[in-house]
Order: structure tokens, then C-alpha cells, then sequence
């Protein structure tokens, strides 16, 4: 059984702070305004960069780097939830997204 504590894209308010896992290229095609972008191999070495006194929403792709970066990340002292479903979840849901490049944002 886990501890970790989910979060699906509905219950997230627009003053949510999002902690986005994925690759760069991932990043790049379409991801949440205003997220924070940190791949989770990265993570370790750029802990500094995250408030240990906000709460993350983790958020990848589907779900299973998020809830590997949730379960690090409430290790080490942060507050985190994984956003179940990730960015795939936050399309359907038709939420508002924007893109790095000149192509309208899409989850890859």
C-alpha cells in the first residue's frame, strides 16, 4: 500500500504550483504555463531549485515518473502529490497548455 497522496487535474486550482518530470523534447511540445520544468533524472542535483515549504503537483506523461518523483521528493521533506493520469490526464480535461516551439501544444 502507499503513502503517496494523488491529485487528479480537477482538483488542481489555478494557484497550484506543477513540477513537470518529463524529458526536455516532452517539455518542449506542450506542457502547463507557469510549471516548473525539471526532468526527473535531474531531480537530485536541482533540488535547491524547489520551496521545501510549497506543495509540488507532480506531473509527467502518464503517471509513473511523477509518482517516482512524489515518493523521492515526500522522502527528502518536500510536500508532494502525483498528478494522476499527468499530462494526458490535463489534454482531456482540456486544459489550457502552451508549447515551446511554433507548434500548437500537444502531449508527447
Amino acid at each position: 500500500m502507499s503513502d503517496i497522496m494523488n491529485v487528479t487535474v480537477s482538483e488542481l486550482g489555478g494557484d497550484a504550483v506543477i513540477l513537470d518530470v518529463r524529458e526536455d523534447y516532452e517539455w518542449e511540445a506542450g506542457h502547463v504555463d507557469g510549471a516548473i520544468h525539471i526532468p526527473l533524472e535531474q531531480l537530485p542535483a536541482r533540488l535547491e531549485e524547489l520551496d521545501p515549504d510549497v506543495d509540488l503537483n507532480v506531473i509527467c506523461r502518464t503517471g509513473g515518473r511523477s509518482f517516482r518523483a512524489t515518493t523521492w521528493l515526500n522522502q527528502n521533506g518536500y510536500s508532494a502529490f502525483n498528478v494522476v493520469g499527468g499530462m494526458g490526464a490535463w489534454f482531456e480535461a482540456e486544459k489550457p497548455m502552451v508549447s515551446a516551439t511554433t507548434e500548437a501544444p500537444r502531449v508527447l
